[in-house]
């Protein structure tokens, strides 16, 4: 077995990735055998190019600034890959003394992940594959939650909070803020938590895992302006009709990434048609996920954690498996990790279940709320109304 390890970032970045490379460079750093700690710039690309950072050098005060640094230190990448090029990859890993590889990602990342480990096994190489989960949009199936959603609810919670300020000083118009999530309506619902600790939450908020009817939007919206005159909406990017098609149309397609048309502005300017009133859209985007003053404390320590601990798995022999978060109580919060096989976890999208979604499909639920609210640490900043 080859003495080196290999990192490998995947997919979109989040505010906490670099704490998940933390952990795994410290952990790794404690095994003498460890020659090199390798990272693969700009991802799997990184890897066939043999493009590699050297990690195991870097001292400790350096390694540390990673906790607060989003992004991705290394570079990250949504390269499309072809059976042939696992088997390459298999090869280099071979030919360079990579024992030991770590996939950092999401859905795409994992199916990587069991690929390559799939390949490695048929081959016969005795090279270790392990994934450690990341995504903001936390759709990655078996766990409970993944490294990422804890700072992208925090940052979206607080955010809408800000915003409730705001219409509730200047009450003349409905705001739709548009979140992130392609079909996962995990980060719009956070917006939910808003409402915490005296806050001002949204009124209404819209989740891909339920039709978007116009028709209901606007009533909602109606009934809602005879009560008052300032409104919060949030809606998810990822809102399609009843046919599944988005409700604006996408502006550019991949294989797996779409990029969303203005959501945000679709639903303010149909408030405008349709019912006279001022309105307008807000769209946070990448802000969402890059945010350190809104990073959640929870989240960073989870996915340094993470990290440690699929390093660990796979200088200790584990192969083929991601590391993963159980539920064990709400309040207090209590979780343990385990290792789950990629083989459930490959491209399996976790979306909200039906117990977090109120019956009229414009809301959360109070399941919802308990759920979420631990992961996005410390209490939000308590905010003053008088009027």
């Amino acid at each position: 077995m080859g003495d080196s390890i290999l990192i490998i970032h995947g997919g979109g970045p989040t505010a906490v990735l670099n704490s998940s490379l933390y952990g795994a460079v410290t952990e790794a750093g404690k095994y003498p055998q460890i020659r090199h700690i390798y990272a693969a710039r700009n991802g799997t690309g990184g890897l066939l190019r043999e493009d590699f950072i050297e990690l195991g050098q870097l001292p400790e005060e350096q390694l540390r600034l990673l906790l607060q640094t989003p992004g991705s230190a290394i570079g990250t990448s949504r390269d499309a890959l072809e059976e042939e090029e696992y088997d390459r990859m298999a090869e280099i890993l071979q030919r360079r003394g990579i024992g030991y590889v770590l996939f950092n990602g999401g859905n795409g990342t994992m199916d990587a992940c069991g690929r390559l480990y799939k390949t490695c096994l048929q081959k016969g190489m005795d090279i270790k594959v392990m994934g450690i989960p990341k995504t903001m949009d936390n759709d990655i199936a078996v766990t409970d939650h993944s490294p990422g959603f804890g700072s992208a609810a925090r940052y979206i919670a607080q955010s809408v909070r800000e915003v409730c300020a705001d219409v509730r000083g200047l009450p003349i118009h409905v705001v739709v803020v548009e979140a992130s999530g392609r079909n996962a309506g995990w980060i719009t619902a956070a917006s939910a938590l808003a409402g915490d600790g005296g806050g001002d939450g949204p009124d209404l908020i819209y989740l891909p895992e339920r039709p978007f009817d116009e028709e209901q939007y606007i009533e909602d919206v109606r009934k809602l302006l005879e009560k008052k005159t300032g409104i919060v909406v949030v809606a998810s990017e990822g809102l399609t009709d009843r046919e599944g098609r988005p409700v604006v149309e996408p502006i550019f397609r991949t294989e797996r990434a779409t990029y969303f048309g203005d959501v945000s502005s679709h639903l303010a300017g149909l408030v405008i048609r349709r019912l006279g009133y001022k309105a307008r859209g807000e769209k946070p985007g990448l802000l969402g996920r890059a945010s350190i003053l809104l990073q959640s404390p929870v989240d960073r320590e989870e996915a340094r954690l993470a990290g440690e601990l699929a390093c660990r798995a796979a200088l200790e022999g584990e192969s083929g498996r991601m590391v993963a978060f159980r539920r064990l109580s709400d309040s207090p919060y209590r979780m343990e990790p385990f290792l789950a096989s990629i083989d459930e976890v490959m491209m399996y999208e976790a979306t909200m279940p039906d117990a977090f979604i109120n019956e009229r499909g414009n809301g959360v639920t109070e399941a919802f709320r308990e759920w979420c609210r631990p992961l996005l640490g410390e209490e939000l900043p308590r905010m003053l109304s008088l009027n």
